[in-house]
């Protein structure tokens, strides 16, 4: 026993890497301080500097770049390079994240078997056993001084919302906060832990402050709920939402190091030894670190390279031409007048599904459309989410509150002019959930109250019947009524189309050769 009756303990927290691993932007192939391998330089430092240092992963962590993509499509005989990498660095544990499941279940599951640590969650359940599926809900690390730690994995059970079924096939989402209020007490009764950390993949619905709502409470993000209403905790680890935060709620040190490996959230705890020769803590400090300072650990540069060449050589084929302007200057303006590349993703899941009504969406704001001479790097960096498509059936009063949910992306701000509504920017960016239609005519008019914006709707010319049943196609996310499109959600499947997003566009190249730039203004947004 530590006669010292003193003590530190460093944890660093990763979350929301999504495959991130060399500093390097995908679509543009150009360096930016970023992922795994700047983390590593960091994390071989302390490890020389600090006594004591737990490393946790928070998940989403094996899906999210072409690196990752790559790896799936065409090296899946060889280990994970994620998994490769935080063996690597000796991780202590890794949490499951909602994007875990994207690449289907036989991928998360190898990857599990290949870590040399602890993959926890302790609310995602064999939906038959009623037991952790993934095996482990906690671990408990014990310092050299004795000290004992807890770590409770828990993650976002909103996935059912999102997730294509098989993905999923077996399993149960417990309520986080049920099923930390169920754990901590088992835990603290039968291992009588010094310290408690719980690590969650999912982030706050509430301001830190205030308590005011940021979003609807749908059980997506529950840590607000978590630190006020689950007794036990010291630390809570969180991702998810890809914040920036460090602070304190409700005496509990919280952190959440935003997303790509930018940063890295870090809690620094001291302990003092009481008269009974217990382990108290004595003061706990969050932080974030950024990874710009570090330079790229050489090491896991060498073991990933053999991946990242395969990739790079992928991502540099050249698939076809555009003939005409394809490329977005400005996504906003892109998202209140039909762009060409918009239309063009709605041709290409209409042709897959053969259906004449389709919606797609702007990803996100670094969405750059196609240039003139087209590789597969400029595919995966405009379609950057492992989507599949769903026809769903739909009434046209499903299409019509479709729209308007989509119309809430707009306000008219202090200026009078049409916006963004910071709803959809702040906690998270969330672009993404604002679609835009082919195969019917509408106009969204940003000066009439929401859940009345849609002013014009119609088909061919005519008034489109709300009473009718149409086949519409759309991505799984979407088709599952993600995004809160609920109108959406336990509709009748018509068909699936496995093929994932950026293989049917390809594949549209590889048929077509020359695509051509059009658009034929089927919508608009106003102002009146």
């Amino acid at each position: 026993m530590n006669q010292n009756k003193y003590a530190k303990l460093t944890i660093v927290e990763t979350s929301d890497t999504h495959g991130q691993i060399f500093p390097i932007l995908y679509g543009t192939n150009t360096y930016e301080s970023i992922g795994l391998a700047k983390i590593a330089s960091y994390i071989r430092h302390l490890r020389r500097t600090e006594e004591n240092l737990l490393l946790i992963d928070n998940g989403d962590s094996i899906q999210g770049t072409p690196l990752t993509y790559h790896y799936v499509k065409k090296q899946s005989h060889l280990p994970n390079p994620v998994i490769l990498t935080f063996n690597q660095l000796h991780y202590d544990a890794a949490i499951i994240g909602n994007h875990e499941f994207n690449y289907g279940l036989s991928t998360l599951k190898q990857s599990v078997s290949e870590a040399q640590f602890p993959i926890l969650s302790a609310n995602i359940l064999n939906n038959q056993t009623k037991e952790p599926f993934f095996g482990k809900p906690y671990t408990i690390k014990i310092l050299p001084e004795g000290i004992k730690v807890a770590i409770l994995g828990l993650t976002t059970p909103y996935i059912p919302n999102w997730e294509k079924a098989e993905n999923i096939e077996g399993l149960e989402f417990e309520d986080a906060v049920v099923s930390a209020k169920k754990w901590i007490p088992h835990i603290k009764e039968n291992e009588q832990p010094d310290l408690f950390v719980v690590s969650y993949h999912g982030g706050f619905e509430r301001n830190l402050k205030t308590g005011e709502p940021t979003e609807a409470i749908t059980g997506e993000n529950q840590a607000y709920q978590l630190c006020h209403e689950v007794e036990g905790m010291d630390v809570l680890l969180t991702g998810h939402q890809h914040r920036l935060l460090a602070d304190e709620l409700n005496g509990v040190t919280i952190v959440q190091p935003g997303n790509f490996g930018a940063y890295m959230g870090q809690v620094d705890i001291e302990f003092t030894m009481d008269q009974n020769h217990k382990w108290k803590c004595l003061s706990k400090k969050a932080s974030l670190v950024p990874v710009k300072e570090w330079k790229e650990d050489e090491e896991i540069l060498r073991l990933i390279l053999p991946y990242e060449e395969k990739t790079q050589a992928w991502l540099d084929q050249p698939i076809g031409h555009i003939q005409g302007d394809m490329i977005i200057k400005d996504p906003f303006l892109a998202r209140i007048k039909e762009h060409p590349f918009v239309e063009f993703i709605n041709h290409v899941q209409m042709e897959a599904s053969n259906v004449d009504i389709s919606n797609t969406a702007l990803f996100s704001n670094h969405v750059m459309g196609l240039p003139t001479n087209v590789t597969m790097r400029d595919i995966v960096s405009n379609y950057i989410y492992p989507n599949t498509l769903m026809v769903i059936e739909l009434s046209g009063q499903d299409i019509k509150d479709g729209l308007e949910k989509s119309a809430t992306y707009f306000i008219v701000n202090d200026q009078g002019e049409i916006a963004v509504n910071p709803h959809f920017i702040d906690p998270k960016p969330q672009h993404y959930n604002y679609d835009m239609w082919e195969g019917i005519q509408y106009t969204i008019d940003v000066g009439k109250p929401v859940g009345e914006r849609i002013v014009s709707l119609m088909k061919n010319g005519e008034a489109l019947n709300l009473k009718q049943r149409y086949h519409v196609v759309m991505n799984n996310y979407r088709a599952t009524g993600g995004g809160n499109y609920s109108m959406y959600k336990g509709k009748k499947v018509i068909r699936e189309i496995q093929t994932d997003m950026t293989e049917l566009l390809a594949n549209y190249f590889s048929k077509n050769g020359i695509v051509k730039a059009t658009v034929n203004h089927n919508w608009k947004v106003i102002q009146t």
